[in-house]
């Protein structure tokens, strides 16, 4: 489905500017709420990634969902715990394992403190049809999936067409 020819290289250049300019929004407002509830950007999103999880989960888990080692992903569990987000608890199942369990109330003041920060974000979508609101929920998939394939790459010291990082980049090291 490539469309007019001649208006696709202006359309993508376009999609290409917005988008930039839509994670740096978001990386902006992600940082502020972070701010004004105390907590490190990646602690938050951390958080965010906990409450979809259906289950608690381990810190190696959690090292999974943010891409972290599992050195930076006990210390950002450790900083939760010391806000009160999470505690940790051995698994019954095994107890050799040990989970990062949400701590309902708190979790309920974050989702509370978050809507309140963020406003209504449904009313963006309020005037899309069923059929627009699935495309925009399929690009958010795919583009999820490729964010992970590309944060898995750099994470391996390869650049995003597989071969190794560019001269001149210096790896950065989160956590």
């Amino acid at each position: 489905m490539a469309g007019n020819d001649s208006a696709r290289p202006r359309l993508l250049a376009e999609l290409d500017a917005v988008s930039r300019r839509y994670i740096a929004s978001y990386a902006l407002f992600n940082q502020a709420v972070a701010d004004r509830i105390g907590l490190h950007p990646t602690d938050l999103q951390c958080l965010n990634l906990l409450t979809l999880e259906p289950e608690p989960v381990t810190t190696g888990h959690v090292a999974a969902l943010t891409g972290l080692t599992t050195g930076s992903a006990t210390r950002l569990v450790d900083r939760l715990e010391r806000a009160g987000y999470v505690v940790r608890r051995r698994d019954a199942g095994d107890r050799r394992r040990v989970l990062v369990v949400p701590v309902p109330e708190r979790i309920a003041e974050f989702r509370r403190a978050w809507e309140e920060l963020s406003g209504d974000w449904s009313r963006i979508f309020g005037e899309l049809d069923d059929t627009e609101l699935a495309v925009i929920i399929g690009h958010m998939e795919r583009t999820v999936r490729f964010t992970g394939e590309r944060i898995a790459r750099l994470r391996e010291g390869r650049d995003a067409d597989g071969g190794g990082v560019s001269a001149g980049a210096a790896p950065v090291r989160a956590g």
